[in-house]
């Protein structure tokens, strides 16, 4: 005889068992399974092992989607500060580290201790080392495991998206939506670093702004013996397709046309690496700069230098792939589920959260608050 509960949630991560809490506060009868042998392992890695939860900034301009105005309703339901709330109930002790993003001052560790606890409270059952086999639909769910079946009247699909496969990420919720005729988005990895040939740059870093479209951001950049990487090129990696440019302005604060001829008239005898030297790494204008004094470069040439530093065009070979990804872009269709319940309009108990679905935060916190708050709403509605 299979078991019999109110909410299977499949998937111990950060929207899973959010959204288990939050049904078991409402007195639902929940099961969390979880393929690995323990919950919660993308938490654990994230942040250095510090946890990035959430951003103080988090808003819904932020995310990437194909419908933007999806996320709106559930980020509204339930904040960071809702998060931060929680956070402070449990005496996690945090800190902003830079844009807006907090971290644990502790380990990551709490925050899964935090959310598991919140789970025993609410008599919420957490089953690992659980691989699904199979489910079924008629008039409930039949979810079948290694381990037994077990039964609900709703289900949810909290399993994540297709990045760091090394951790156990799979397909699987996608798979689920599919076979239940839900469509998906086109998936791709996100918060990645990109390739290209530059390998005697390998190790150089410096602040940047990346610009692909409306799109830019300012932070570190790092050269790597594979391309480039460092959060402005990850921020920009989401909204990266092959072949497009990607213009980087290495140098965010100068007015590198009027620096350069200021040179000129006051350093004339030095080298044009040497001056170029002064504002960026010595590597990279090396490679930069043609050999040359400054009092031999025409103007126009200057000028010409000028342009480059402040909108260096690349574009990039590819990127590294799911296996360094942070997140996915795309995943089921926001136009497939009710942006208040995250329920599929088309299968009644059927829910799809967190990483799943076509959601996609910045580099920063923002995906993990996406977990809480999608997770919230289904668990409002199971």
């Amino acid at each position: 005889m299979s078991q019999q509960y109110d909410v299977i949630v499949a998937g111990g991560g950060a929207a899973g068992l959010m959204c288990a809490l939050g049904a078991g506060q409402r007195g639902r009868r929940v099961l969390v399974l979880e393929l690995a042998d323990k919950v919660g392992k993308k938490i654990l890695i994230s942040g250095g092992g510090r946890c990035n939860f959430t951003n103080l900034d988090s808003r819904p301009e932020a995310f990437l989607s194909a419908n933007p105005h999806f996320c709106k309703s559930a980020l509204a339901r339930y904040t960071q500060h809702d998060f931060i709330a929680l956070v402070g109930k449990h005496r996690i002790a945090w800190h902003e580290k830079t844009l807006g993003q907090l971290f644990c001052d502790g380990s990551a560790r709490q925050i899964v201790a935090m959310l598991l606890a919140e789970c025993a409270a609410n008599q919420v059952e957490v089953k690992v080392a659980h691989r699904i086999t199979g489910i079924d639909k008629a008039d409930r769910f039949t979810v079948t495991t290694d381990h037994g079946a077990f039964t609900s009247s709703s289900l949810v699909l909290a399993t994540g998206g297709l990045s760091i496969p090394k951790m156990g990420a799979t397909g699987f919720a996608h798979d689920v939506a599919r076979r239940f005729g839900l469509r998906l988005t086109e998936t791709r990895p996100a918060l990645v670093p990109l390739t290209l040939n530059v390998p005697e740059l390998s190790g150089v870093s410096l602040e940047v702004v990346t610009r692909l479209g409306r799109a830019s951001f300012r932070e570190a950049m790092l050269f790597t013996h594979r391309g480039l990487s460092g959060p402005a090129i990850l921020q920009i990696s989401s909204y990266w397709r092959g072949g497009q440019e990607i213009a980087i302005d290495l140098l965010p604060d100068v007015d590198a046309s009027s620096f350069l001829k200021e040179r000129k008239r006051t350093r004339p005898k030095a080298e044009l690496r040497t001056v170029l030297g002064e504002v960026l790494p010595q590597r990279l204008a090396q490679h930069l700069a043609n050999e040359g004094t400054m009092a031999n470069a025409r103007d126009r040439d200057l000028d010409a230098l000028a342009e480059r530093l402040k909108t260096w065009k690349i574009v990039p070979t590819g990127t590294e792939g799911y296996a360094k990804a942070e997140v996915t872009v795309g995943g089921v269709d926001t136009d497939e589920l009710s942006s208040r319940t995250m329920e599929a309009k088309k299968v009644p108990g059927l829910f799809v959260i967190g990483e799943a679905v076509d959601v996609t935060g910045w580099l920063g916190g923002y995906n993990f608050q996406w977990a809480w708050s999608s997770g919230w709403a289904a668990g409002e509605a199971v």
